[in-house]
């Protein structure tokens, strides 16, 4: 077995293990119309997909008062329960997971949803103890601040480089960036990969079998 290159490695949620881009844009799209703003195209509702909820729904409807965002964060909470369950891992994440583990890498989670969101997630697809750690956007700060990740290098006593990030989205890449860590971005979530390049990926993975196939051979 090669010796590991990362001690510690941290995924993102959306867009990176489970396929929920398209529901959370529509999510997105619905809350906005439900509050009477300006209806985000796909692009620009999957762009902010990784920030903090509050964060990326300002960001997605910059035409509504910031007094309506609490109902605003209501409505797409109210859309996104009400298909959470049509959501699920991408095919070949579960085996992903369990090499990392028998080859006694730290798994942890940096994702822009909430404690409770994520705990859920956690339970509905018996994940429950494959992740030794997880922040939570509704905790720390939101991406890309790299607090995230530095609270996880604490936690685990850890150095930024021994640290890998993994994530669809520019914010996950820029996170890593802002920490001094590694990063691997994938192309099947919710950002096009043409923005990843300036942010020096190690790797970007088109799939989940190739992301397999780079973690087994470098991490």
């Amino acid at each position: 077995m090669r010796p590991r290159q990362f001690d510690l490695i941290a995924f993102d949620w959306d867009g990176t293990l489970f396929d929920s881009t398209a529901i959370i844009v529509r999510c997105i799209q619905a809350a906005v119309a439900d509050v009477g703003g300006r209806v985000p195209d796909d692009r620009s509702a999957s762009y902010v997909i990784g920030m903090g909820l509050m964060q990326a729904l300002a960001h997605a409807a910059p035409d509504v008062p910031p007094e309506r965002y609490p109902l605003l964060g209501e409505r797409y909470r109210h859309h996104y329960l009400a298909h959470q369950h049509d959501i699920s891992l991408f095919d070949g994440v579960l085996p992903m997971l369990h090499m990392l583990r028998e080859r006694h890498h730290w798994l942890t989670v940096a994702t822009g949803k909430s404690r409770r969101g994520l705990d859920e997630a956690l339970r509905s697809t018996e994940l429950h103890g494959v992740f030794d750690g997880s922040r939570t956007a509704d905790e720390t700060a939101g991406k890309p601040d790299p607090r995230m990740l530095l609270e996880l290098m604490r936690e685990f006593g850890v150095e930024a480089d021994r640290v890998l990030m993994i994530g669809d989205t520019t914010h996950d890449l820029q996170m890593a960036v802002n920490a001094g860590c590694a990063s691997v971005g994938v192309s099947y979530g919710a950002h096009e990969p043409d923005g990843f390049d300036a942010l020096s990926p190690r790797y970007v993975a088109h799939s989940v079998q190739a992301l397999h196939d780079w973690l087994q051979a470098h991490a």
